[in-house]
């Protein structure tokens, strides 16, 4: 029988400040990203009126931000709201190595690379497919005195996670920060299982669940190990129908990188053991969305 995943009250979450609110995402069929507006960014927070507070700042770094994002043009980023969930939780697991998949134009490696550094971490990995993204990313970790902390990784993210544990830079995952391309969440999860990545101890959190939604994902994590075995013992591998259960979302990098490939060789660990929750907030625009937080508990035989 499957365990359900338990869920956060939302009648008691706080509302929304609206006065925060960025701009509304485009509307569909419009770019509402990779337009130049991540590099138009960086000279917008690089020709700052207080650039010289802002150097050196992780905070002030990113409210330049969240000011783009509030007065000129959309960033699909995590926002505050959802940032902090994770914020909490880096407090709460103190991780060591903490991995994110997707970075963008690097909100939540400033966030959260900053919370780390302050829970005595070592280090943030950011792993982002664009390198234009991933230059954005760099820019803005080194204006924010992060470098020592963040590294960023250009790549495919299985590709990067395969590279990191092949050079012995990645042994294993304290918390992880899944925010990429939505079809590869279960695929890459499973990818850091088979590598022993995860082990009981490891933290996961994983973005956009409800806006737009990841259904295999909360599937996998809210499963029990004896489904996971069942699938894992008559050979499913991670293939999925990536258009019926991602629809436009699909294909939103297609038109510049190509075609995603989800890699399917790693089947993962069915024996790993997880307790899954849903702790709904807001997306920067005010719209609802949620966190999936997902432990790992144990193992079993």
């Amino acid at each position: 029988m499957d365990l359900p995943a338990s869920t956060i009250d939302s009648s008691k979450q706080a509302k929304f400040d609206e006065k925060k609110a960025y701009v509304p995402q485009e509307e569909q069929g419009k770019a509402f990203f990779d337009d130049g507006r991540e590099v138009e960014l960086l000279h917008f927070v690089y020709g700052h009126p207080s650039i010289a507070q802002i150097r050196g700042s992780p905070q002030k770094v990113l409210e330049a931000i969240d000011e783009y994002g509030r007065t000129k043009k959309y960033l699909m980023n995590v926002g505050d709201d959802k940032g902090k969930i994770v914020s909490d939780l880096i407090a709460e697991v103190k991780p060591q190595i903490m991995v994110e998949l997707g970075g963008y134009v690097g909100y939540s490696a400033l966030l959260f690379g900053d919370a780390v550094r302050k829970a005595g971490g070592k280090r943030y990995f950011s792993l982002e497919r664009n390198p234009e993204f991933g230059a954005v990313i760099m820019a803005l970790v080194d204006l924010a005195g992060l470098s020592n902390v963040v590294k960023v990784v250009i790549g495919s993210s299985a590709d990067s996670i395969r590279l990191l544990h092949s050079q012995g830079n990645l042994g294993h995952i304290d918390l992880m920060f899944l925010d990429h391309w939505k079809p590869a969440y279960l695929s890459d999860l499973k990818l850091c299982e088979h590598l022993d990545l995860i082990t009981p101890g490891t933290v996961l959190a994983a973005d956009n669940v409800i806006k737009p939604g990841n259904p295999p994902y909360l599937e996998y994590v809210r499963s029990s190990v004896e489904k996971k075995k069942k699938a894992y013992e008559s050979e499913q591998s991670n293939g999925i129908d990536v258009k019926s259960s991602f629809g436009r979302n699909a294909d939103m990098y297609k038109e510049r990188e190509g075609e995603e490939k989800i890699s399917t060789e790693a089947k993962g660990d069915p024996r790993l053991v997880y307790e899954s929750e849903l702790v709904h907030s807001y997306e920067p625009t005010g719209d609802p969305d949620g966190i999936e937080i997902t432990r790992c508990v144990g193992k079993s035989d």
